[in-house]
């Protein structure tokens, strides 16, 4: 199984409880290459979007800043 493949799968199961879905997203993006990341980020907004929209926006745009720099 691809990591990414890994993260989808654990951001389902704890997608139940609004804390360890972001704990979760960050500790998987840090295993992610940058590829990963971008494909990831659609997938999340697309699943998730509706509910942890502030969440994502916070999260990837953390991982966006530490990318540029």
């Amino acid at each position: 199984m691809k990591m990414i493949e890994y993260v989808k799968l654990i951001l389902e199961k704890v997608s139940f409880e609004k804390e360890l879905f972001e704990k979760e997203l960050k500790k998987g993006l840090k295993q992610l290459s940058l590829k990963e990341i971008k494909e990831l980020r659609k997938w999340c907004y697309e699943r998730f979007g509706s509910v942890y929209r502030g969440i994502l926006n916070r999260t990837f745009r953390k991982v966006q800043i530490s990318i540029s720099v």
